[in-house]
């Protein structure tokens, strides 16, 4: 069996790898038990570094809506040319709160 591959980055992820369950809408904006999307960790670590919840279930409930930011689509870009088990720091400062 293949390993499943991250929507995001089209990266595939091994069991090795670091991955995250991400809520497509954020639990604290009504999503408990909603769709969820299994992606890198790094690449959700970028989600929630780049846009608050409120964003996310407003605007961002949907891959292709995460893959149109203009920041993320530059950070999925970049992160595809790594291997599935690569983490850094995330780039830029935490979002405001």
């Amino acid at each position: 069996m293949s390993d499943p591959v991250c929507p995001l980055c089209e990266r595939p992820i091994p069991p090795d790898a670091p991955q995250s369950l991400h809520h497509l809408i954020p639990k604290l904006k009504g999503g408990k038990g909603g769709p969820t999307i299994l992606i890198h960790h790094i690449c959700h670590k970028e989600i929630h570094a780049t846009l608050t919840e409120a964003e996310l279930a407003r605007s961002y409930a949907s891959v292709d809506a995460l893959r149109a930011h203009p920041r993320l689509a530059k950070f999925f870009k970049w992160v595809a040319k790594r291997p599935p088990q690569f983490l850094s720091k995330t780039t830029g400062g935490r979002r405001k709160r």
